[in-house]
């Protein structure tokens, strides 16, 4: 199971909130970035947090920057809304692009960036908030609700191409109360596909928690390491403690 840096950017500073609101400044992009990478993260995404409000992202220079140091698989994030979108992401550096508001949009984006990138490339974004006993797929950083149930529209990402999920719990986002295990289940159960894990990580206890009952693909932590309270290596050391346990 990979770890992920999750860097929301917002007028060239890192931010944090809680539920994806009441965001507070918490660092410099480019200096994170580089701190995790000596910590040994295993790759880094970066996501403008107002890019899909004003159709446009504003992060492929932080990212060319991010580069010079970091060598590690980078995903960018952020009002991508076309193949031209992704090219530019791509030329500034980015192994991969994070979209959602735009395949909400227009699904077929996602089939052509995987045959003109491969899968590989293409990581579907969904923004899931619990409603009675199912999820609402939310776009905008969680702004707007759209029409539809997070499982469904899990499969139809998967079917379209994307080959990858990138899963935020809006409810878990920021509280550092654990992951929405359930939510994770549910998807990992519905679809072939990684699953990267978003929300909610807050200590150690939630890795064998969530390890208990499903293993995405990957964490993607961002507040823990933003408000040092945890290290990517400790993280690292605790999984592979709880892997060794299980395997007794």
């Amino acid at each position: 199971m990979r770890i992920i840096g999750r860097l929301d950017v917002k007028n060239n500073h890192v931010i944090k909130g809680i539920h994806l609101e009441g965001l507070r400044k918490v660092g410099d992009p480019q200096e994170l970035a580089v701190e995790y990478y000596k910590q040994g993260i295993e790759e880094i995404v970066f996501m403008d947090a107002v890019a899909s409000l004003y159709n446009r992202n504003n992060l492929f220079h932080i990212i060319q920057k991010a580069c010079e140091k970091v060598f590690v698989p980078i995903a960018l994030g952020g009002g991508l809304r076309s193949l031209d979108d992704v090219s530019k992401a791509l030329n500034a550096g980015a192994d991969k692009v994070v979209i959602n508001t735009a395949l909400v949009n227009r699904i077929d984006l996602a089939k052509e960036i995987a045959q003109k990138y491969g899968s590989q490339c293409l990581v579907g974004s969904i923004e899931a908030k619990r409603e009675n006993d199912s999820w609402r797929v939310y776009v905008d950083n969680g702004r707007e609700p759209t029409k539809h149930n997070v499982v469904d529209w899990a499969i139809k990402l998967k079917e379209a191409g994307v080959g990858e999920i990138l899963l935020t719990s809006i409810d878990q986002e920021g509280t550092s109360k654990g992951f929405d295990i359930e939510l994770i289940k549910q998807i990992n159960e519905s679809i072939r596909c990684p699953i990267i894990a978003s929300g909610g990580y807050g200590n150690k206890k939630h890795l064998a928690d969530l390890l208990k009952i499903v293993e995405p693909s990957a964490i993607a932590i961002a507040g823990s390491l933003h408000y040092k309270k945890d290290t990517v290596s400790s993280i690292k050391q605790e999984i592979n403690s709880l892997f060794i346990q299980e395997k007794k």
